[in-house]
């Protein structure tokens, strides 16, 4: 089930609050969790030293409220480490509730310094990609106290997304229970039996070896949380100590290979070259174009890009020098410098979009993917087109491997970029995932064998749309149907299952009852058979009973009759709830991160 706690925290904290960030549905990523008793252990103290701002001006756009001592520390900001977006709303908080006067332009140069300097290493910030990536993702936090207090007014992503010493974290909930006094109280809140004590409480329990002399047990839910956080996520790490010392200015100038995948259209391939930007530094230009497989619609793609820390690439779309932005770039740079991945994505809600990855093309063929997902036993001339980049023009059959029991039987068109190949399976050919080979390029788990389709899956399994289109934007919902196998062993539910990719399917909606005489399906919006779920307009509807909002809850319903099924039998059938909510009354946008 997504996290929809984070959607639903609206009008929990004002609009000059810390901002959080939103994401969209795909895997639940590894979570960073709390360390080992006593793995800290010397290395205590080195968290409370701080960490040098040396760029001039940074010092000159903040140091007349955080002042530098001797060792060029600045309050507060030595003392933390974040990501590009958790230091610009850091930027907006300071604005909105301390009237701080910054340019955009000043800002988005502070912001990259801070980046540099006072950022994630790689191995910090990979986990919870998630985050900048606007991905709803099931995702909870290992510290199940920490999870629940944070999640209850932000994503929990965004706490990951941060380190400091103790009285930084200390700090950082006092302010909240400042502006929010509301967090104390309640069966979930920060203290038991509301407001009093806290900051001080757990100074007290510091002095006193961290439980107050009352056992961890006794400690308030706050002051456990404050224990995890600083044990968990200090300011010095191994892994930070490691990457300042090796971080250095990407080279990533040149031609790159794109693969990717976007729900309810499919895959997508092309190429796009990456050129330095001569105006500011780690700043790059893109320019390419890329393909859907399943329709053949072609897209150019141009953008511009920062990489803060080194690693993380942060773009925008630049179709025209004017272009505001409308598609972000997200992504993460492997340390080897020879792949980037990550996601494109648009929408008021940043709800569309494409999971991509990049490779960087060298002399050598490379091979990025197929259009089709699976290939049927027992089957011929079934038509497969091969993505990459540098293909060999001149191929015959054996050239191309598609492992035992699939054999080529005809290359259709060769070019540089695509081959169109005829295949045929055999009716013995092992069912499973399948490496493809051309030209001494291989593609692992490029698509599955399989014997039949004994089943479908909607995703994703739980979605959300939001009205809109009076007020604020609506927030559509993609869903997808993908053909399921049992797999070797027979068995619905197993390990070997085989996800046979995207379907075409009939699409409809059903109620899902909750109330007597429930009736959200007249009211909440419209399912294309595209699968595109798009919800209805904001505010009360004086044709609903009692002048409600278009919100509820229904099923979202996929049916599909397999190829050469008997004509006579049920199609497969399958289902996932949608939850049709209000809006976001909040701005959720990072807007300086990579311009």
């Amino acid at each position: 089930m997504p996290n929809i706690s984070r959607w639903l925290a609206i009008g929990v904290i004002s609009a000059t609050a810390v901002l959080p960030l939103v994401a969209a549905p795909q895997q639940t990523p590894a979570a960073p969790g709390p360390p080992a008793q006593g793995q800290r252990g010397g290395a205590a103290a080195a968290t409370d030293e701080g960490i040098p701002v040396t760029d001039a001006e940074v010092v000159k756009a903040c140091g007349s409220c955080h002042v530098p001592d001797d060792k060029q520390r600045m309050t507060r900001i030595s003392y933390r480490r974040a990501t590009p977006e958790n230091w610009e709303l850091t930027i907006r908080r300071m604005m909105s509730l301390n009237n701080v006067q910054i340019t955009p332009e000043v800002a988005r140069r502070v912001i990259k310094s801070l980046s540099d300097s006072h950022g994630l290493a790689p191995e910090e910030a990979r986990p919870v990609m998630f985050e900048p990536e606007r991905r709803m993702v099931d995702f909870t936090y290992s510290d199940k106290e920490t999870n629940d207090l944070c999640r209850r007014c932000h994503s929990i992503g965004r706490v990951l997304s941060e380190r400091r010493t103790r009285d930084e974290w200390n700090g950082l909930i006092a302010m909240h229970r400042y502006y929010y006094p509301g967090i104390d109280g309640g069966s979930g809140g920060f203290r038991r039996g509301g407001p009093g004590g806290g900051a001080a409480e757990a100074g007290a329990a510091r002095g006193r070896g961290g439980d107050g002399g009352r056992g961890g047990e006794n400690l308030q839910p706050v002051d456990r949380a404050l224990n995890n956080l600083v044990g968990a996520f200090p300011l010095i790490s191994q892994e930070w100590t490691s990457w300042s010392a090796a971080m250095r200015t990407p080279r990533l100038a040149g031609r790159w290979a794109l693969s990717g995948y976007e729900i309810g259209k499919g895959p997508v391939f092309g190429q796009v070259t990456i050129s330095e930007r001569p105006d500011a530094p780690d700043s790059f230009l893109t320019d390419g174009r890329f393909v859907y497989a399943r329709s053949g619609q072609a897209v150019p793609r141009r953008s511009r890009a920062i990489v803060y820390t080194g690693f993380q690439w942060r773009g925008r779309s630049a179709d025209t020098p004017t272009d505001p932005g409308t598609w972000r770039e997200v992504a993460f740079i492997e340390r080897n410098g020879q792949e980037i991945k990550g996601r494109w994505f648009t929408g008021a809600h940043d709800e569309t979009g494409i999971d991509v990855t990049l490779r960087r093309v060298s002399s050598d063929p490379l091979v990025t993917g197929t259009d089709v997902s699976s290939l049927k036993t027992s089957s011929t001339a079934q038509r497969v087109r091969i993505y990459g980049a540098n293909l060999p023009e001149r191929v015959t059959p054996a050239d191309i491997d598609f492992g035992q029991g699939v054999r080529v039987s005809r290359v259709v068109s060769a070019s540089a970029d695509m081959l169109a190949v005829d295949v045929d399976v055999a009716a013995g050919a092992r069912m499973g995932p399948r490496d493809l080979s051309v030209g001494g390029s291989t593609r692992p788990d490029a698509l599955v064998v399989y014997g039949k389709i004994d089943g479908i899956k909607v995703t994703p399994q739980a979605g959300m749309a939001r009205v809109g289109g009076a007020v604020f934007p609506i927030r559509t919902e993609q869903f997808e149907t993908r053909g399921v196998s049992n797999g070797p062993d027979g068995k619905p539910g197993s390990a070997d299952d085989l996800d046979l990719g995207a379907v075409d399917a009939r699409w409809s909606v059903e109620e899902y009852t909750a109330t007597f005489k429930d009736d959200d399906i007249k009211f909440v919006g419209e399912l294309s058979q595209s699968g595109l779920f798009v919800p209805n307009v904001d505010g009360p509807n004086p044709k609903r009973s009692g002048n409600r909002n278009n919100i509820g809850d229904v099923w979202i319903v996929a049916s599909f009759a397999p190829p050469g099924a008997d004509p006579s039998a049920k199609p497969l059938r399958a289902r996932a709830h949608l939850l049709v909510t209000v809006p976001i009354y909040m701005d959720w946008d990072s807007r300086e991160v990579g311009r």
